[in-house]
Formats: C-alpha cells, sequence, structure tokens
C-alpha cells in the first residue's frame, strides 16, 4: 500500500463514525467488473457494492442518462410532478406487475413504508392499533428503527431496545411457526425472498404458496423484501417471480438504481386504496429527478442487453464451480443460492479467506460469521467466475496447508 493510500485510510478513521469495520483500501474507480484502488491495482469485483453495480461500472449509457438529467434538473420535492418519476413508476409497475409506487432514498426506508402501509392497512379495517407482524429469524431488513424491529438477529436490536413492538418472529420454510404466531391482530407476514445477510437461504416455492394461500384467507398482507434478491439477481427480475407467488407489499431498492441511492416499495391496487393516504408517508429526495432517471435506465438497460438470460445461463455455471469446492475440499461444507447470489458455506470463519482474496486481487464478502456471499455484476462472464474460482481455490488451499 502506497503512503499516499494509507494517509487517506487515516483521515477517514479520524473523521468518519467507526460503525464499519472497513477493509485497508480506497478504490478509486471502475470498469466493467473491475475495481482499481488509488494506487493503481486492479481487482475483480464478486460484491458489486454488495447487489448493486448490476450494470458494472463505467456502463456508457447509465452514466450519460444521469449527466443529462444533471444539466435539466436535479430535484424539485414531492409537491410537484416531475417526468423521469412518471416513466420510472410506469417502468418498475410493467416488471413487477404492482400498481402502486412510492420511492425512498434506501432499502431500510421502503421497509419503513412498507410496515406504515400494512398497519395503517388494518386499521382502516377495525379501527385498532394492537396489530401484530410476523417476520423471520435470521432476516435482516436495514437499520432504521423500524427495519430493525422486524430483523430477525437479536445480536442488531438488542442495544437498541425497545423496538417498535407487536413483531413475532417465525422461521422461513417452516409453515407451522408461521401459522403458530398468527392471531386475529396479525396484519401482516415479512420475509425476504432469498435471505441475504441471514446466510443466502431461499423461500421455497411451498411455502411461499401457503403463505400466500394464509394471507388470502385471512386478509393479511403478504410483504415480500427484495432489495437484495431482486432487479434480476436470480435470473427474474423479482425472485417471487420464479414461483408466480405475488406479494401485496414489496420493497426493492440495490441495483434499483446501479449507485444511485434510491429504493421504493410497491403494492396492489386494493391496498393502495385502503391504505397510505395524503398526510400519511412522505419524503423529501424520495423519486427525484436523477434518482428516477436511473431507475429509467436500469431497467431499459436490464431489458436490452438481456441480463435476466445472462444470469440465468452464468449462475447456473457459478453453481457448477461452487459445488466444485464442495467437493473438493473438506472445509467447505454447502453451496446454497440462486442466480448470482450464491453462498459458500464453511465450517470456519470465513474472513480470513477474504482478506487473503483481496490481497490476491479478488473482492468477495461475507454473509455471516462462515459464508462467502457471491453478488457480483449481472453482466459477469464465465471466465470471470473461472478467474474467480482460481483465486478463491489458492486462498483455501494456502488457509488448509498453513492448519496442518
Amino acid at each position: 500500500m502506497s503512503a499516499e493510500m494509507q494517509k487517506y485510510i487515516d483521515e477517514a478513521e479520524q473523521a468518519l463514525l467507526h460503525t464499519y469495520n472497513r477493509y485497508q483500501v480506497v478504490f478509486d474507480r471502475g470498469e466493467g467488473v473491475y475495481l482499481y484502488d488509488m494506487d493503481g491495482k486492479k481487482y475483480l469485483d464478486f460484491v458489486a457494492g454488495i447487489a448493486v453495480f448490476a450494470l458494472g461500472y463505467h456502463n456508457e449509457a447509465y452514466n450519460d442518462a444521469l449527466k443529462d438529467q444533471i444539466d435539466k434538473i436535479i430535484h424539485t420535492s414531492n409537491y410537484y410532478y416531475n417526468l423521469p418519476a412518471i416513466e420510472a413508476a410506469k417502468k418498475i409497475k410493467e416488471i413487477s406487475g404492482m400498481d402502486r409506487v412510492f420511492f425512498t432514498n434506501s432499502g431500510a426506508e421502503a421497509v419503513e413504508g412498507a410496515i406504515k402501509t400494512a398497519r395503517k392497512y388494518a386499521y382502516l379495517k377495525d379501527g385498532r392499533t394492537d396489530h401484530e407482524i410476523i417476520a423471520m429469524n435470521h432476516s435482516f431488513h436495514g437499520r432504521t428503527m423500524g427495519a430493525l424491529s422486524v430483523t430477525g438477529n437479536p445480536h442488531y436490536r438488542e442495544a437498541f431496545e425497545p423496538m417498535i413492538g407487536n413483531i413475532k418472529f417465525a422461521d422461513l420454510n417452516d409453515f407451522d411457526s408461521v401459522l403458530a404466531q398468527v392471531t386475529d391482530k396479525t396484519c401482516a407476514i415479512l420475509f425476504e425472498t432469498v435471505q441475504g445477510e441471514g446466510g443466502i437461504h431461499p423461500a421455497t416455492e411451498a411455502f411461499m404458496k401457503k403463505v400466500r394461500a394464509l394471507c388470502d384467507e385471512r386478509d393479511i398482507l403478504m410483504i415480500l423484501d427484495e432489495i437484495q434478491c431482486g432487479m434480476g439477481r436470480t435470473g427474474h427480475m423479482f425472485a417471487w417471480q420464479r414461483y408466480g407467488v405475488k406479494p401485496d407489499v414489496m420493497t426493492t431498492a440495490k441495483a434499483l438504481g446501479c449507485g444511485v441511492p434510491v429504493g421504493a416499495f410497491l403494492m396492489t391496487e386494493k391496498v393502495g386504496a385502503n391504505s397510505l393516504a395524503a398526510g400519511d408517508h412522505g419524503t423529501t429526495y424520495g423519486g427525484n429527478p436523477l434518482a428516477c432517471a436511473a431507475v429509467c435506465k436500469v431497467i431499459e438497460l436490464l431489458e436490452k442487453q438481456d441480463v435476466l438470460a445472462n444470469v440465468k445461463k452464468v449462475g447456473t455455471y457459478l453453481e457448477a464451480r461452487l459445488d466444485g469446492l464442495v467437493t473438493e475440499f473438506s472445509c467447505v461444507t454447502e453451496r446454497r443460492g440462486a442466480g448470482l447470489l450464491q453462498g459458500l458455506v464453511f465450517d470456519r470463519p470465513v474472513g480470513g479467506l477474504i482478506k487473503r482474496a483481496m490481497d490476491k486481487g479478488l473482492v468477495l464478502i461475507n454473509a455471516g460469521t462462515d459464508i462467502i456471499r457471491f453478488v457480483p455484476p449481472l453482466i459477469i462472464e464465465q471466465k470471470h467466475v473461472d478467474d474467480m474460482i482460481g483465486i478463491l481455490r489458492e486462498c483455501i488451499a494456502e488457509a488448509e496447508g498453513e492448519r496442518q
């Protein structure tokens, strides 16, 4: 590491609130599926800003769309209409099949809006304010107080209690555990279609269909968090489309803007007409022209470049190569995931392996202490998978050799 890069890292440690244990690198630019640090070192990126940069770095069409919008107008507030927001709403409705859209600045804010939607929907039915939401153990929905309240990991919540209250937890893919939590106060069942931070666990088709039927029977809202697994990452624009189990409310963010901070929560017309109304919810920046110009271009390019087909093809190849590592190394116990959202489970903490990979020019991230998560740009090719596997295999072999 150069003295200059170390200088900037030291400055950051003096100025930024220490809520992240950052890797010792300052990234300066990106090109395609590669990142470059201040010293010019090249890294193969299998993190994509945590499933954000779906289109890869320095996509000229995307960059030009943002530059054009900056030259027009960046912000107006939601007291007025703006053309990019109208167009973005139309496009996201088309790819999701949902009916109403509220644009936010982040995934956590989208979850907050979904929670408020569920409570208002139930309140309008019976006038009560004691409704309950069932969320899942090992889930992750964000760091704001509402999103944290439905995050199924006590470690994240304990220092910030009390949470918003009336939240119960069940187990993903265990319908009986969900049913056991249902009462006449239940207003929503909320879960990630593919759990991300909690270990890369996809919801099963059987579980999804049983929850959908339960919600239909009791007029409970089914809320799906597609913040990490949506926008093409599983080979479908949204992961629930794999099974055709449509939610009442859905959250999205991350790759929705491919780097520009933007999220959204969407709902059916029935929910939209019977929940949030004027004055119930708002945001200063949400849905501004710049963010929505990004949304429009992202959706356009995902379709124009047939990214979903690439995800299905390369995702299948990635699965096979990761399965090979499970067979080859005894310390690798399992591979799970969908499309280009994959996890490799180890019998030990993976922090050291991620650090080794970084030193060798490969950017990886964990999902829990013992899982390496793979969320590369959706434009990766099989050769990039081969390069990644080569580096990772070398890292694992070195670590195993040192243990003997």
